[in-house]
């Protein structure tokens, strides 16, 4: 299949990929096609008029991980506009990346953004990075092993060729080769939808390291429907120039958080205190809002939100 797509990024994941996509405008309003509109760009919102808020600096300062007045964040840079790389190859850029930034930024400290594959974020909290912020959803299981501060809100997304050649329905997967992404809720979900199908209609769960390799096995014809965050899905979508479409609506809308080292209250409370005040100066909107993602916003930063939803 003869694909041809718009130049938005050089995303260098291996040299069998035949484009790169990933995440975008989200969803609250549970329109997967509007999400598919988010602007094409690789500059990020320019964070550096954000002021160091003293009383925040000294308590991060005081937090148990971050050492030498760094901020290292975990990221899986393959998920546009969230985080990905510029055309260089080698610029993070996206809506988290900018967020990391003006976080950073407002706690004195300098950012750095650590390359990550995503099923190794919540394990490395604390030793190889203070924070994870890589568009991942909020979950009971998660929350045992870190501590979250709440920032968006995001669902999840079917997509399949353009015309749905395979006729697939959401309601019935059986029989499918469903492409995800390890470690994501999606892939949970998927495992449970292949576990429900009978012998002679299987599911095949495929998963992939990287979610742009998952939406290029759809495109290419090795999967025949990808499941991802309804952000990555209508990105990808918006990227190929009509040859992947939206498949049902949005399901499962959830929060979305930034991981922090379990207990440790010093640097739970600056980021929530850091991130509340970007909502509420208007930096967090104009961040949304510069990658065509605001629909995803929330009022409130919470420490470990109990209203998952």
């Amino acid at each position: 299949m003869s694909l041809k797509f718009k130049s938005f990024a050089a995303l260098a994941l291996s040299a069998a990929m035949m484009f790169s996509v990933a995440a975008c405008g989200t969803t609250d309003s549970g329109d997967a096609k509007s999400d598919s509109k988010a602007k094409n760009t690789t500059v990020g919102y320019d964070v550096s008029t954000i002021k160091k808020d003293d009383e925040l600096a000294k308590l991060a300062a005081s937090a148990k991980t971050v050492k030498d007045g760094e901020l290292s964040v975990g990221m899986e840079l393959s998920y546009a506009p969230a985080e990905f790389y510029a055309e260089d190859g080698k610029t993070p850029v996206g809506y988290d990346v900018d967020m990391s930034k003006a976080i950073a930024q407002t706690l004195g400290l300098k950012p750095k953004i650590v390359s990550s594959m995503f099923d190794t974020i919540v394990p490395s909290i604390g030793s190889k990075y203070d924070l994870g912020i890589t568009a991942m959803t909020i979950t009971e299981e998660r929350l045992q092993s870190v501590d979250f501060v709440s920032y968006y809100r995001a669902g999840s997304t079917w997509a399949v060729q353009k015309g749905n050649p395979k006729k697939l329905d959401t309601s019935d997967m059986c029989g499918a080769k469903i492409a995800v992404q390890t470690g994501t809720v999606q892939e949970d979900e998927a495992n449970k939808i292949a576990k429900g199908c009978k012998a002679d209609k299987k599911a095949e769960v495929m998963s992939y390291k990287r979610q742009a390799e998952a939406a290029t096995a759809v495109a290419t014809g090795k999967a025949d429907v990808f499941y991802a965050d309804s952000p990555v899905a209508g990105y990808a979508i918006s990227q190929t120039d009509g040859q992947l479409e939206a498949l049902g609506d949005v399901e499962g809308v959830a929060k979305q958080g930034i991981a922090i080292k379990k207990g440790d209250q010093q640097l739970d409370e600056a980021v929530q205190k850091a991130v509340q005040k970007l909502m509420d100066d208007g930096t967090y909107m104009k961040i949304l809002k510069h990658w065509g993602v605001e629909s995803g916003a929330l009022d409130n930063a919470e420490i470990n939100p109990t209203d998952l939803n």
